[in-house]
Formats: structure tokens, sequence, C-alpha cells
């Protein structure tokens, strides 16, 4: 019974040591692949008599293995150059389908999790890796935003396909107008010609239009001495018209403080028309509706007793702090990727729009994740159920552009493993080759 028994244990022996082998040459095979996550075979005793005490007798049980893919233990990242070469600076998975899921533009599309992805965007628009894993994610709405979504279903996941020859445009919705005015020409005597500029802005067709701005200062009359000088009347009017077509969007009484540690901040705005667009103070913008498709603009010109806007410092007219969040249209030169998530579209004008917001997946325990081809994996029961969260929220990290995860797999361990197991493999092939030499003894008896 020993002796069969100790065969018995040479044999689990040599199988336990062969699929240790097994997971080493598969992590030594893929030192250089992206985002592997390394194997590692676990043994275990087999206890079949554990020998009780007052007893001679003995039987090996042999040794059984396990296996287990560590997919919570990355590798480092390494630089590239392709913008949508993705990796995560943390815990978690990015969304991706199956090149045929990636028809299913429904909420249906089976979901994979990948560790990092080198993405670029095939013949029809979809980012695919080089094994056809398509990237998924949220698509964003046309100003950029985007809509609550389930975070437990990937009811919201769409595969990302961004059409390759797209022209899009910014519309104008905000404009800051920053100008400093000269304080030097309200006083007494100073010139009362108007200050005038001009600010672009694009329509809801992406074409340039023009609102003319007109400030005329209150100059108070001069006195004749020896009276005491009037005092800067710190006032100025400002009129805003639509150049192309003449219309007057609004016209104001601007007053300014004078007094320690305001000066030159705005203190009052008065329309001139009560039909004009009100002031709102919290925001400090005029709400002005331009042209015949009546576009709302938020025309920022500052908040009381803050700095920014317009204001009123000095002897010299500044117009350098005007701006406006549109843009002409323009043509799709590359994709982007910033650390939240977001995959944005770079045009020629100079202008970002987000197209869609990529979540981070993240189950409670990824090392029971069903290991799939092109080191993609697949929820199990043994790992949990998935979490779409936004990168940096909660346990997840953030997304890494122009970087990739190298493999898991240490060289140098890996090689140091596979002397131990070829000596494991020979001590339990030398046990079989002893008990194989007593069963000859033990026939050698009946000669």
């Amino acid at each position: 019974m020993s002796i069969s028994s100790s065969m018995n244990a040479g044999v689990a022996g040599l199988r336990a040591n062969a699929t240790r082998l097994a997971t080493i040459s598969d992590n030594i095979a893929n030192s250089s692949t992206y985002g592997y996550r390394r194997a590692q075979t676990a043994f275990h005793s087999m206890v079949v008599g554990s020998g009780i005490a007052g007893q001679g007798s003995y039987a090996a049980g042999g040794v059984r293995t396990s296996t287990i893919r560590l997919v919570d233990q990355g590798g480092s990242l390494i630089g590239t150059q392709n913008s949508t070469d993705i990796a995560l600076s943390g815990r978690g998975f990015l969304p991706v389908t199956t090149e045929l899921g990636a028809r299913l533009q429904d909420g249906t599309a089976p979901l994979l999790l990948a560790t990092t992805g080198s993405f670029r965007q095939d013949a029809t628009g979809y980012l695919r890796d080089s094994a056809g894993n398509t990237l998924m994610g949220v698509p964003a709405n046309k100003d950029g935003t985007i809509t609550a979504f389930p975070r437990d279903s990937t009811a919201a996941l769409r595969p990302i396909r961004i059409e390759p020859n797209q022209q899009a445009f910014a519309e104008t919705t905000r404009i800051d107008f920053g100008v400093n005015l000269p304080a030097s020409g309200t006083v007494a005597g100073a010139p009362a010609d108007p200050l005038r500029m001009s600010v672009e802005f694009f329509n809801s067709l992406g074409l340039p239009e023009t609102i003319d701005v007109s400030l005329t200062p209150t100059v108070p009359a001069a006195t004749v001495p020896p009276a005491a000088p009037a005092s800067p009347s710190n006032e100025w009017t400002m009129q805003l018209t639509h150049i192309e077509t003449g219309d007057v969007l609004g016209a104001y009484t601007l007053a300014f403080d004078n007094t320690p540690g305001q000066g030159g901040t705005l203190s009052a705005i008065t329309p001139l028309d009560p039909a004009d667009p009100p002031y709102d103070a919290d925001s400090g913008t005029l709400a002005l509706t331009v042209g015949p498709g009546v576009q709302p603009i938020d025309f920022f010109i500052g908040r009381f007793g803050e700095n920014g806007g317009v204001a009123q410092k000095g002897t010299s007219f500044s117009p350098a702090g005007i701006a406006q969040n549109g843009s002409g249209a323009g043509n799709l030169i590359g994709l982007m990727i910033d650390a939240n998530g977001n995959l944005d579209a770079v045009y020629d004008q100079g202008f970002r729009r987000t197209l869609y917001r990529i979540p981070i997946l993240d189950v409670p325990n990824p090392n029971g994740l069903t290991s799939k081809d092109s080191q993609t994996y697949q929820v199990s029961r043994d790992s949990g159920p998935y979490f779409l969260w936004d990168a940096g929220d909660g346990p997840v990290g953030e997304f890494v552009g122009f970087s990739l995860q190298e493999s898991a797999t240490d060289v140098a361990a890996e090689l140091t493993g596979l002397i131990q197991t070829q000596r494991a493999y020979s001590s339990n092939a030398k046990v079989i080759q002893t008990v194989d030499e007593m069963f000859q003894e033990t026939t050698n008896i009946k000669r």
C-alpha cells in the first residue's frame, strides 16, 4: 500500500510541476505583451492517511494544484506616440466589446474588461485595438456634457465610432468682456469721444458675426477758478449693437467705485431702456439675444466690487481681456483622452469637443474574473458584479493617454521558478524510478 501510494504521489508531483511549468512558460512567452497579467500555480497537499500514533503505516496522498491569474497586479506604464493609447494609473478596467459586438448600438453589446489598449480608428471609424476589441463609452451631448447614466449596467455604453471626415463648429454662448477704461477719461475737461471696439462671435451656423461696443465717458463740466475742480464722474455709457442687423442689443450706464480698496471696480449698472436685457449681479452677465435666430449669449462684464470684467483704472484703454467660447467650422485632426476619461475630438480651428466619456469598471475581486483572449476579462460569479466609476472616483485610478501598461511578468523571477520546477520534476521522476526498482526487487523474491 505504502509503496503504491509513493508511486502515485510521484506521478501527482510530475503532473503538478508540469502544470507549474505551463504557467511559467505562458508568463515568459507574454513578457512583452502589453497589459498581460501573470498566472501562478499553487500547490496543495493531499492527505490520504495521516499515520495515527501507534500505527506504523502511512499512505502518501500526493499533491494537487490550483492556478490563478493575478489580475490585480499590473505592470509599469510606458509612454507612446499615439494619443489613443490608454493606460490606467490605478485600479480598474477599460470597457471594450468584441468586433462583432460593435455592431450593436442599443446597449446590448457584450462587455469585456481590458487592462490597457492601443486603440486606433478603423476604416469605419470604430476605435479598435489590433485584436479587434472595440472601446466603449457614454456618448456626450452636443454641448459636451454627459447625462446621468446607470452605473450597474451597460445600457448607456456604446461602441465608440467617430466619423473620419466630420466637421464641427462651436456656437458662441458666452463673451467675456474684460477691458480697462481710463479713469482719466471722466475728469473735467477730458475729451468726450467714445471708445469703440468690435467683438467677434460665431452664430448657430458657425459663421462669424460682430457686436460693436461703444463706451462713452460722462465728462463733468469744467469749473472757473478759483472754484474747486469738479470730481471725476466715474461713469460711462455702454451701447451694444449687432453689426449685421443694426439692432441695438442694449444700452447701459456703468458706474465705478472710487473708494480705497475697491477703486476701479463696478459699483452700479443701469439700463437706459427698461426693455434692455437686465444685468444679473450674481453672474455678472447680460443675457443678450442676438440676430434673427435669437441666439442667446451671456455677455460677462463683471460683478460689483470684484476684479475681472470691465474696470476703470489709470490713463490707458486696454481691450486685452476680451474672449468668447465659440469657433468657426473646423476639420477633425485628432483625438485626445484626458485624465477624466473624456474622449475629445480636436479640430484644426483650435477647439476641442467632448464626444464620449469612458467610465472605469471595477469589481470586488479582480482575481475572480474569467480570462479571455487578448488581455481581456469577463465578469464571473467569483469576481462579483461590476460598477462604472468616473475616473478618480471611489477606488479607481485615472486615465493616462499616450501610455500603455507593460506586462506584469518578471522574467528573472520566472526563470528562477523554472529552475526550481525542473529540479522538482526530476526529483519526482527519481521517486517513481526508485519505487519501480523496489517493485522489481519484490518480484525477484519469487525467483
